[in-house]
């Protein structure tokens, strides 16, 4: 595994990279918002990919750090994250096929950057759809229009418990419930399986790497 420090125009991001031998195309994934690289089913997915002959980055966000658990503004993530993929693909990822993807927030990043990045599919890991109605509070506008706006092929895995909801299939989006709640902890082995399923698929649609 390979620590980078990136510069970004929100402070110090890190990106974890673990590379293949000869690597068939690149995952990049980012975290939750309050939570960090190490995430049960961020690993999870990480080590299908790797199997799958993947060079894996896992990136940690300035404000993670930095030592903060509150997260940075929505245009913040969006600016380091995108300064992390053009630093990966200008070295370690170079001229490589590109699929972005995170959880939680980290997947909502993913999903506003991927055309800008050029990345040719997304992975949700527990898309927090719709947050929770506070009592007393007014209800909260769904997030599904990021997920729509997305044009490339999609993979998202929900658990059927999840308080965020569950976003609906399209013909580009294919959602897998699992069983479990926002943490997607209570069976990882299916959220690998859905990640395996999927992704040899994306990767033999998209066989050459840039040049």
């Amino acid at each position: 595994m390979k620590t980078i420090e990136i510069d970004t125009p929100s402070g110090t991001a890190k990106a974890y990279l673990n590379g293949a031998d000869e690597p068939r195309a690149g995952l990049v994934l980012g975290h939750g918002a309050g939570g960090g690289v190490q995430a049960k089913d961020l690993a999870a997915v990480a080590r299908v990919a790797h199997s799958l002959g993947m060079s894996v980055a896992l990136v940690e966000q300035p404000y993670r750090v930095a030592g903060r658990r509150s997260p940075a503004p929505a245009h913040h993530l969006d600016a380091a994250w995108t300064a992390v993929l053009d630093r990966l693909v200008g070295a370690e990822l170079h001229g490589l096929t590109l699929v972005v993807g995170g959880r939680s927030s980290g997947a909502r990043v993913a999903c506003r950057t991927a055309e800008a990045v050029g990345a040719i599919a997304v992975v949700c890991l527990a898309f927090p759809l719709k947050p929770p109605r506070r009592s007393g509070a007014t209800p909260a506008q769904s997030r599904l229009p990021e997920l729509d706006a997305v044009t490339v092929p999609m993979l998202v895995v929900q658990g059927t418990r999840d308080r965020f909801g569950i976003p609906p299939a399209t013909a580009r989006r294919k959602v897998v419930q699992v069983a479990g709640d926002h943490s997607l902890r209570t069976d990882l082995g299916a959220v690998e399986d859905a990640v395996r399923t999927w992704l040899p698929h994306v990767l033999e649609s998209h066989p050459a790497t840039a040049s």
